[in-house]
């Protein structure tokens, strides 16, 4: 197809003020050249061809197609998945469990537990450590400072 348009429309139509003026010139292109042309393998234009297929064809779905990239992790013990190198919080008491995890195209990577949205973090550049939620802590630190202080000896 695109090789089709540079060969066409390209040919004969060189300057466009904007988008919108290509991309109406393009609509009257193809509404009085390309679709009017017959396609070797059908026999047919592209037109009559829509006009037999359009019965058959179904609405597109309401929700968006998610092409984010997928991916199972073990969560480590101190409260952290590794992802390209970096590591990232997730809520403590995931702890040793799996999760499933998203990274959409514009760098958002989305941590599930159980379907459910657990956390979400901005990707880092490579090797640029370990992005914390301090919420996701909370618990831990917690835990830690209920441990009894002993004063110390001196011998």
């Amino acid at each position: 197809m695109v090789k089709y348009l540079k060969e066409n429309f390209f040919v004969r139509y060189h300057r466009f003020d904007s988008f919108t003026h290509v991309n109406q010139q393009l609509e009257q292109w193809i509404a009085d050249v390309a679709d009017k042309r017959e396609l070797r393998q059908f026999k047919e234009t592209p037109e009559q061809r829509f006009a037999l297929e359009q019965e058959h064809l179904q609405p597109l779905p309401d929700t968006d197609f998610d092409t984010s990239y997928f991916d199972i992790r073990h969560m480590s013990w101190d409260s952290y998945i590794e992802v390209g190198g970096n590591r990232y919080s997730v809520p403590e008491a995931l702890c040793g469990q799996p999760v499933s995890i998203r990274i959409s195209l514009d760098d958002e990577l989305r941590i599930y537990s159980n379907e459910k949205l657990v956390a979400s973090h901005r990707l880092c550049s490579a090797s640029s450590g370990w992005q914390t939620v301090l919420e996701h802590h909370a618990p831990l630190w917690q835990q830690v400072s209920q441990v009894e202080h002993r004063p110390l000896m001196c011998l």
